[in-house]
């Protein structure tokens, strides 16, 4: 009995050794307030979808500079000391450059940078090289596209207002898009800076005396966070104006052309599985969107006495009423 006995405790030993399961963590470094709320629930979910779950085989820590910049380099340090098997950067290039820049040698993934290349995120989308990749949101010839769906409501409008903030890497690459747009447009474009939002009010209020028909927001972090504000501003000034995402529309904004956000967090989370399987950020290209959506609130045209032509209406994706 006793030799049966030992013999059972070793077969079952190995059994029970091959069932311990691998634990990864993944850390998350934010700039914007809230996207623990707003962007990451996308991500954790597909995580879980791949098998990952959070508590049992991924250990996932989140830290966020609350909207302020300063604190990414700090934040990214505290996160890398933990030695985390993959590190998340959220939406926009600064936080991308802090992660980059406290890598040490761990996986960075992030999900949102307009222009990695010309950032210095990586060295090409297609061969990233290092310890970097990830999904930018910035396709050619979107701001085209978005222009165009402007001029449709204000097919009269001579000058259209380009509202960005010139801190952005992102903002420089878009509006000389916009510009090359609206140049075989054959349309006046002026860009309005903001920078902070004390700003917001008045740099519309000038697009408007100075003639604008239109407004062009150009998404970074802060008009992002400011979009309540961008969009209350603009529809009280009458200003029918387009936007990068429908977080705008959603927010009170008349109409937004861009990327999908939760199937790119999603398409993150699959980038992070490819990672955790061995996969190197240097092999991994960085992917551009190819599908956007269209989102109309037509309780801001109404309110506004905006007329929104029904050859949008018919392509729209979503329309808020």
């Amino acid at each position: 009995m006793k030799i049966l006995a030992g013999a059972t405790l070793l077969g079952v030993a190995p059994k029970a050794s091959a069932q311990k399961v691998k634990s990864f963590t993944v850390a998350y470094l934010a700039l914007l307030a809230g996207e623990d709320r707003s962007f990451a629930p996308n991500f954790l979910r597909r995580l879980d979808q791949l098998g990952y779950i959070d508590g049992k085989n991924l250990h996932f820590v989140y830290r966020s500079a609350e909207g302020r910049p300063e604190l990414l380099p700090g934040l990214a340090s505290d996160l890398i000391r933990m030695k985390p098997d993959v590190l998340v950067t959220g939406f926009g290039t600064v936080a991308a450059k802090a992660g980059k820049a406290a890598g040490n040698g761990i996986p960075v993934v992030f999900m949102a940078v307009g222009d990695p290349v010309g950032a210095g995120v990586v060295a090409s989308l297609a061969r990233p090289g290092g310890n970097v990749t990830g999904l930018s949101d910035l396709a050619a010839g979107i701001q085209g596209a978005r222009l165009q769906l402007l001029r449709e409501i204000v097919p009269a409008a001579s000058l259209i207002a380009a509202v960005l903030n010139p801190g952005t890497p992102y903002a420089a690459l878009a509006y000389r898009e916009l510009e090359t747009a609206a140049r075989v447009a054959k349309i006046e474009l002026r860009a309005f800076e903001v920078r902070s939002p004390e700003e917001i009010a008045p740099q519309l209020e000038a697009s408007k005396v100075a003639g604008a028909g239109g407004l062009a927001i150009l998404e970074d972090p802060f008009t992002f966070s400011q979009r309540t504000e961008i969009a209350a501003a603009a529809s009280r000034l009458r200003l029918p104006a387009i936007y990068g995402y429908r977080e705008f529309a959603e927010a009170g904004g008349l109409m937004s052309y861009g990327t999908d956000h939760g199937k790119q967090w999603r398409r993150g989370a699959e980038i992070i599985d490819l990672i955790l399987k061995g996969g190197k950020p240097a092999d991994i290209p960085v992917e551009q969107p190819t599908t956007f959506e269209l989102v109309i609130n037509l309780k801001t045209a109404k309110a506004s006495n905006i007329t929104v032509p029904a050859t949008i209406l018919v392509r729209a994706d979503k329309i808020i009423e």
